[in-house]
C-alpha cells in the first residue's frame, strides 16, 4: 500500500488546500444539508451542480460579445466552448499562438453537428506584460462594436516566486494587475455597450478560488516591495492573487465605479472548485521533480473537470438570477451559491490599498497614461 507521507508543514499546507472540494459555504435558501452534499457530488458526477444547473442552461447570447483571458484550456476553454456554442461572438485571449489555435479549432469541430460556425476569434496577449495589455486593449476598443462580457480567467496556478519581464510577481501581475489594466482599456466599449437600448446589462467575472484564504495573514498592498517578497510559499503566492480578485471586485469595481456612475455593469467573483486544469503540471516547478508529481496525482482524482469548474462562472455571467436580485460585487462558489469569504477579503482598508498599489505599478511601468480615468465615456478610438 502507498503511503504519501508529508513531512513539511509547506506540504501539509499544500496538500490539504489542494485536495479541499470546497463543498459550499451557505446557499441562498439557508444552510447546506447533507442531501445537498450528496447531490453537489452526484451533480459533479454528471457534469453539473448541487442545484441542477448544467452548461446546456446557458441562455441564447446571439448578438453579444464575449472575452475570455485564459481561453485556450481548462476552464477557460469550457467558458469559451459554451458561449460560442450559445451564439455569442468570442474573442479568446491567451499568451501562446498555438494554443489558441488549436482552441479555436477544437471548438468550431464541436459545433460541427449543429452545422453553425461558432464566431470565435483567437486574441494572443501576455497578461504578464503590462504594455502589450495596453495596446492589445486599444485594438480591441478600435476593431469591436461592443462587448457585453468580459471573464477574466487566465492566471498562474500554485507555483513558484518568479517574475515578469517588467520585474514584477508572475502571480500578482497575470492574476490581477493585466486584468485590472484590460478592463480599464476596455470599459468605455463596456460602458457604451450598457446603453444599448434592451442590451442585458454588461459583467465583468473574475474567477478566484477559495484559496484566498491561503493568502500571507501580514498583506497589506501597502507596496512593490511588499510583492516581492520570496519567502512566501506557493499556495502563499496564488492565494494573494486570489484575494486580490474579490477584492478589485466588490471594492473596487462595484464600490469606486459602477455604483459612483450608476453604471448598468455588474462585477462579480467566482470560485470554480478544485478542478483539475494544466495548472496542476506548475507543481512541478513549485515543490520539485518528485513531490510534485506525487502532489499531482494525489490530488487530481479529488478534482471536478474543467467542465464542471466551469459551471460557476457561466452562472454568473450568464443566469438572470444575477439581474433579478441585485447581485453585483459578490463572491459565488457555485451557481446560486453566495461563497463565504475570508476576513481579508471583507477589508475595505486591503481594498482601498490594492487599487493604489495597482495604480501606482501600472502608471510605472505602463506610463502615466497608461489608465483611463474610470468615468471615462470615450475609448481610444473615439478620442483620435
Amino acid at each position: 500500500m502507498f503511503v504519501l507521507r508529508l513531512s513539511s508543514p509547506t506540504s501539509r499546507a499544500c496538500y490539504r488546500a489542494s485536495t479541499a472540494l470546497y463543498l459550499p459555504k451557505r446557499q441562498l435558501n439557508g444552510n447546506s444539508t447533507t442531501m445537498d452534499k450528496v447531490q453537489n457530488v452526484a451533480g459533479q458526477m454528471l457534469g453539473q451542480s448541487a442545484n441542477g444547473y448544467a452548461q446546456k442552461d446557458v441562455n441564447n447570447l446571439s448578438g453579444r460579445t464575449v472575452l475570455v483571458t485564459g481561453g485556450t484550456g481548462g476552464i477557460g476553454f469550457e467558458v469559451a466552448r459554451c458561449m460560442a456554442l450559445a451564439n455569442a461572438r468570442v474573442l479568446v485571449m491567451s499568451r501562446k499562438e498555438e494554443n489558441g489555435d488549436e482552441a479555436v479549432k477544437k471548438i468550431k469541430e464541436s459545433a460541427s453537428d449543429a452545422g453553425a460556425v461558432p464566431d470565435i476569434t483567437f486574441i494572443q496577449c501576455d497578461l504578464g506584460d503590462l504594455n502589450m495589455v495596453k495596446q492589445v486593449a486599444d485594438k480591441l476598443s478600435e476593431e469591436e462594436g461592443r462587448m457585453d462580457l468580459v471573464i477574466c480567467d487566465a492566471g498562474v496556478g500554485v507555483n513558484k516566486y518568479g517574475e515578469t519581464v517588467e520585474a514584477l510577481d508572475r502571480h500578482m501581475t497575470v492574476n490581477h494587475l493585466g486584468h485590472f489594466l484590460l478592463v480599464n482599456r476596455l470599459l468605455p466599449l463596456i460602458r457604451t455597450t450598457s446603453k444599448i437600448p434592451g442590451a442585458p446589462r454588461p459583467r465583468i467575472v473574475s474567477v478566484s478560488s477559495e484559496l484566498h484564504r491561503a493568502a500571507p495573514s501580514g498583506v497589506q498592498f501597502a507596496s512593490v516591495d511588499e510583492l516581492k517578497d520570496t519567502s512566501i510559499t506557493s499556495v502563499g503566492l496564488y492565494g494573494r492573487s486570489k484575494l486580490a480578485n474579490i477584492l478589485f471586485t466588490k471594492y473596487g469595481l462595484e464600490d469606486r465605479v459602477f455604483r459612483p456612475n450608476k453604471d448598468r455593469i455588474i462585477a462579480i467573483a467566482t470560485h470554480p472548485g478544485a478542478v483539475h486544469t494544466g495548472q496542476q503540471d506548475q507543481f512541478k516547478e513549485a515543490y520539485g521533480t518528485v513531490f510534485g508529481t506525487v502532489l499531482k496525482y494525489a490530488v487530481v482524482p479529488f478534482m471536478r473537470a474543467p467542465d464542471q469548474g466551469s459551471l460557476s462562472t457561466l452562472w454568473a455571467a450568464t443566469s438572470d438570477d444575477i439581474e433579478k436580485h441585485n447581485y453585483e460585487g459578490k463572491y459565488f462558489t457555485d451557481p446560486g451559491v453566495i461563497g463565504s469569504e475570508s476576513k481579508q477579503a471583507c477589508s475595505p482598508e486591503l481594498g482601498r490599498n490594492l487599487w493604489k498599489l495597482s495604480e501606482e505599478i501600472i502608471r510605472d511601468k505602463a506610463g502615466a497614461d497608461a489608465l483611463l480615468p474610470w468615468d471615462a465615456e470615450k475609448s481610444v478610438k473615439d478620442t483620435k
